[in-house]
């Protein structure tokens, strides 16, 4: 097939501008071929290059005595937690494909997040997902909703993987643009912990997994746009997978990996054989040679250009010395896999790419990768101009509620608080029956049968906060998944992003994505909790515009003992209820105005680092001490919604609560403060908890005690626990 001219249109309908093309011709000193424009224009894209972000990503803070990865050169990211074994972890996201194809869209999200994982040498022990859409009212978005819920039980299910916990948002901004962020985790022995580079000349390239074919091509381009109509008919860009090929593809993968058969592993994911390939040759400094008419497909007539782009799903690229490569291509064909020799590792710095002999494509490997010498950005910062009015906000205006019932009832049944067990009643979150605290808590827990110890896991963000203040929204998304942690009982160890933000040229946009940069960075220093990897999800916008910016945080903790994980709801009658923290004083950016009010307005809580770190520390001090019977944060809908939840979270406990009412009592029940937490504790164990929060200088409040079948808050609430029970749990049905 006669390969096209090529051209500045050509060129531009690949995602290249002019400045970019010209650097292209300055390196190579010639013109590229068809095929080396495919593979520049993936690999040059925002989605594989970061080229609009890698600049403020690189300010995170990266280090930490745990780690066991370099942040952004692997896979995913590892953690040391002792005993010989690690914890890999990684958010990523799905956003485009899940916009056009919501059920494949949501499911190749989980299969490629699963591959991050066990390429480190990781069994995958647990999924979490974090989402977003526009009005539920809304046909389209329930469609939409769905398919990315469907998606995502039926691959994390078949494939024999819990789903553990997450959220679900809902706000106007999403209404064309749903966010589907996807959490693994997985477990490895330190001896099996595997990088994605190609090293030692003469070594084997080898292809495993799935046959390719032509969907997804240009996956990676198509997730650097904006959404349009145009777009909506890109649905070649949209991957289909099958998790029972992805099962068999980890039992293979692990079995050579613990067997020591191999020298390097990646994913063929984003950008497929293109992106692995140029990866492990660039972070190697060495280079590669691959004949793609030895690989695998599952389509005729396929060129050099549709095989090195395609991003078919379930396949890996391993490196693997000549002496072992027969017992690989043993264990895949077991597995009933392919393990297909289709090049060689050589020491030019180059990636050359051939058919039949004939050279495709030869591009310096270092071109092609993430810090090398693809383009780098500091793009025009402005400060939006809708801010000056949006965080205008008197509370005063703020007219206070006739019926405070009446109030709570709203809240509870609003989407982004209401039970959300319509979606995960769908996930299997008892698979390798290691679950210790199920979806619905502020954290999941899971279980390290090898050593008894507990990974909690937290995926967070407030993405109407970022778009009032991205500073405190990112301050604040990093303090509230850490809080979740620590509720649990664990001890924050390090954190993964996924970065969902508008057009990065335009310069309110790009304002917001670094001074959530700047938020996260503050916080994640503040808590000791570094940045081990994630994602960068630009140009979610469509002509209606852009979501709000959502900095989604995936964080990880500690318990020594999975045994002493904390519940979020109350555990028995006639224990006390006490808060932790002090009294809210502001509305700005809370659910009650939105939901009540109908206003998107002020300043969202400010955190302060200080007080949230000595937070964490005091109640880790009281869990130590076995004080702590139940433990939940407040946040969305403030502290009333928080002792609610507390009520029904397991059995149904009502709690009769008396409040020092120091401010408006609307800001004081449904504000969202920082840095509080409602616990409750035998009555025999108050003088301990004081003294305890007394040495830490941490204040409290000892606000009621549980019992009985109805709320009642200063005489300002009186509900029966099991009617607003009903009312949360079947608000959301789909």
């Amino acid at each position: 097939m006669k390969e096209p001219k090529i051209t500045l249109d050509l060129v531009k309908s690949h995602g290249l501008n002019k400045e970019e093309y010209d650097q292209i011709l300055k390196t190579l000193g010639r013109e590229p071929t068809f095929t080396e424009l495919g593979i520049l224009s993936v690999m040059w894209s925002e989605h594989a290059s970061y080229k609009n972000s890698i600049k403020y990503i690189k300010k995170l803070p990266r280090e930490g005595n745990q780690l066991m990865t370099k942040t952004g050169e692997e896979n995913a990211g590892v953690v040391d937690i002792g005993n010989g074994l690690g914890i890999s972890f990684k958010i990523e996201s799905h956003n485009h494909p899940s916009a056009l194809e919501p059920y494949h869209g949501a499911a190749t999200g989980v299969g490629g997040i699963l591959r991050d994982i066990f390429t480190m040498g990781a069994r995958p022990i647990a999924v979490l997902d974090s989402l977003r859409f526009g009005n539920i009212e809304n046909p389209k978005v329930k469609y939409l909703l769905k398919g990315v819920v469907s998606g995502i039980a039926d691959y994390g299910n078949c494939f024999g993987v819990p789903t553990v916990g997450g959220e679900t948002q809902f706000e106007d901004s999403y209404e064309g643009n749903p966010l589907v962020n996807v959490m693994a985790i997985g477990l490895l022995k330190h001896e099996n912990l595997m990088k994605a580079s190609a090293e030692g000349a003469g070594n084997y390239v080898v292809y495993v997994g799935s046959d390719t074919g032509r969907d997804g091509i240009h996956g990676t381009t198509f997730a650097s746009l904006e959404l349009s109509e145009e777009s909506e008919e890109n649905r070649t860009a949209v991957q289909v997978g099958d998790p029972f090929m992805e099962k068999l593809l980890l039992e293979a993968s692990l079995e050579v990996i613990e067997l020591g058969l191999v020298d390097g592993i990646q994913d063929m994911g984003a950008a497929g054989l293109t992106c692995s390939s140029s990866e492990m040759a660039g972070k190697a400094g060495t280079g590669l040679e691959i004949d793609v008419a030895l690989v695998p497909r599952r389509e005729k007539g396929m060129t050099t250009y549709e095989v090195m782009l395609s991003e078919s799903q379930e396949r890996m690229l391993l490196i693997v010395k000549p002496e072992n490569f027969e017992r690989v291509k043993e264990v895949f064909d077991k597995w009933d896999l392919h393990a297909v020799k289709i090049g060689v590792v050589n020491s030019t710095g180059m990636l050359r790419v051939k058919e039949n002999g004939e050279q495709k494509a030869e591009l310096p490997a270092r071109m092609l990768i993430l810090g090398g010498d693809a383009p780098v950005y500091d793009r025009e910062v402005k400060c939006p101009d809708y801010l000056s009015n949006a965080n205008l906000l008197d509370d005063e205006e703020i007219r206070e509620p006739e019926d405070y019932n009446d109030v709570l009832k709203k809240l509870l049944t609003a989407p982004n608080i209401c039970s959300k067990k319509s979606i995960y009643r769908q996930y299997d979150h008892m698979v390798q029956i290691n679950t210790v605290i199920e979806p619905g808590s502020d954290a999941a827990v899971v279980r390290v049968k090898e050593t008894g110890q507990g990974i909690a896991a937290a995926v967070d963000c407030n993405g109407r906060h970022c778009y009032l203040n991205p500073y405190e929204g990112a301050k604040g998304a990093v303090a509230e998944a850490a809080r979740n942690i620590v509720c649990s009982g664990a001890k924050p160890l390090a954190v993964t992003n996924c970065l969902n933000f508008g057009n990065p040229y335009k310069p309110e946009m790009y304002w917001t994505f670094t001074e959530a940069i700047r938020g996260m960075s503050d916080a994640c220093l503040a808590f000791d909790t570094p940045v081990t990897g994630g994602n960068v999800s630009f140009y979610n916008e469509n002509p209606r515009g852009a979501i709000y910016p959502t900095p989604t945080i995936g964080m990880i903790g500690i318990l020594d003992d999975y045994h002493e994980a904390i519940k979020s709801g109350f555990q028995a009658e006639n224990d006390l209820i006490i808060l932790l923290g002090e009294n809210c004083r502001h509305l700005g950016g809370s659910e009650y105005i939105k939901t009540c009010h109908n206003l998107i307005r002020g300043n969202p809580p400010v955190v302060d680092l200080e007080r949230e770190k000595k937070l964490y520390e005091t109640f880790l001090k009281l869990t130590g001490a076995k004080l702590i019977k139940s433990a939940h944060d407040c946040s969305d809908g403030g502290l009333a919604v928080a002792i609610a939840e507390s009520c029904w979270i397991g059995e149904l406990i009502g709690a009769e609560i008396d409040i020092p009412l120091n401010n408006r009592p609307d800001a004081e029940l449904f504000g969202e403060e920082h840095s509080r937490i409602v616990c409750s504790i035998a009555p025999d164990n108050l003088a301990r908890f004081e003294e305890i929060c007394l040495q830490a200088g941490f204040p409290f409040l000892v606000i009621g005690r549980t019992g009985g079948e109805r709320l009642r808050i200063n005489g300002l609430i009186d509900s029966d626990i099991k009617e607003m029970h009903d009312l949360w749990e079947n608000a959301l049905e789909l």
